[in-house]
């Protein structure tokens, strides 16, 4: 038994759907099994449907506030404002048009981007913008190379907290949000990994006119839909790219020839309609994980004793003729949610491993192995044992 059994074995019995006490589900890091709460919001948001119809609305944004107020709590953030949406890619679009490319078609960005982001840009960059690419294998040398780059005609620096390959955390991300500030230049940090794992003080680390993605999909437990853009409420240029949600509270106002006018508040990157089913799971999730005392503290203190098992379980048992290694060797506090291992046969064995009904990530050579708040020792080994089996028989 681990230090981290206690609160993984008192949390599986409120995940009786998924299973997750008798399988070994190591996809934390890209998609956790929502807790038994979660089935109840979806049957709550079709008795609220059924009973309101068009005015479902109203309970739907109620929601929304519930996670906003829970993100505001964990990035110790209670004057940012946070536009959800669909997912990350529609948000970081919508920011994007905020700006002059035109004119400063330069946006800095490092190697280590998650797709949502890294494909975007990357075709950007074959149309019209200069897109720089700064090495992310240092955090002293990502620094260097982003002040180095910055200059008049740069219109954004987007980089992540986490990268999501190697779970490596940016130790620079203030100094970072410091030069960008110094330079004029607006700042986007990608913390789809990081939110619920690391914590972070948006007001301690210097980062209030930042602005940070956020998606539910994760380790919030929150399920498809519910992503975030956290901005400042100081920030007052107009997205291109905008739905009408973005000024719902002028719909019954007659339309002019003037400018296309913006709600103040949370919305100004928000699109249009949309199935406010997923709000009514993941406001019961935020509920849940509060009556269970999952503070960012907490969190962050399992995460870390389940990476640092795992970690060790993999060093112990590994062998030469695996052709497995570690994809990086921080130390664990500089680690987040999950393990990153390298093989030239990394897709194949996650291929085997899922044959028998054990769920692990791969990306080209990266094998990765994410547990849950609710991932108990045993199922750390066994999972390890399983992987070094499958290694023996390649």
């Amino acid at each position: 038994m681990q230090d981290f059994d206690e609160l993984a074995l008192a949390l599986q019995p409120h995940y009786s759907h998924f299973n997750v006490a008798n399988r070994l589900l190591f996809t934390g890091h890209s998609h956790q099994a929502w807790p038994d709460v979660a089935f109840a919001g979806i049957q709550e948001y079709m008795r609220v449907v059924a009973d309101r119809v068009d005015t479902k609305w109203d309970i739907g944004f109620e929601k929304t506030e519930i996670m906003r107020n829970y993100l505001r709590d964990f990035y110790d953030d209670p004057d940012g404002y946070y536009c959800r949406e669909q997912n990350t890619h529609v948000l970081l679009v919508s920011w994007l048009s905020c700006f002059d490319l035109k004119n400063k078609p330069k946006v800095i960005t490092t190697t280590g981007e998650f797709h949502s982001m890294s494909r975007q840009l990357k075709r950007l960059g074959e149309e019209y913008l200069d897109i720089v690419d700064v090495s992310h294998t240092s955090d002293q040398q990502l620094l260097d190379g982003i002040i180095e780059e910055l200059d008049d005609k740069t219109s954004a620096v987007m980089i992540s907290r986490i990268y999501f390959e190697t779970a490596e955390i940016n130790t620079k991300v203030s100094e970072i949000a410091a030069a960008c500030r110094e330079a004029g230049v607006p700042l986007m940090i990608d913390d789809y990994h990081g939110t619920n794992v690391v914590p972070l003080s948006v007001r301690e680390e210097g980062l209030e006119d930042c602005f940070i993605l956020i998606g539910g999909y994760k380790y919030l437990q929150w399920g498809e839909a519910n992503c975030f853009l956290r901005f400042p409420k100081s920030f007052d240029l107009r997205p291109v790219i905008t739905g009408w949600f973005a000024s719902f509270e002028t719909l019954d106002k007659p339309q002019t020839d003037g400018p296309v006018q913006f709600d103040d508040g949370d919305q100004r990157f928000a699109t249009a309609t949309y199935d406010p089913i997923s709000q009514f799971r993941a406001a019961e999730v935020v509920n849940f994980f509060k009556k269970q005392g999952l503070t960012p503290d907490v969190l962050h203190k399992q995460y870390q004793a389940q990476v640092k098992y795992l970690t060790e379980l993999f060093e112990e048992g590994n062998r030469p003729e695996y052709q497995i290694e570690r994809s990086q060797n921080r130390p664990i506090e500089e680690t987040a949610g999950f393990l990153s291992l390298k093989s030239p046969h990394a897709r194949t064995l996650r291929a085997n491993l899922l044959e028998k009904g054990i769920f692990t990530d791969a990306r080209d050579q990266i094998l990765r192995l994410g547990p849950a708040p609710y991932t108990s020792s045993k199922q750390c080994e066994d999972v390890i044992n399983a992987l070094f089996e499958e290694a023996t028989q390649l």
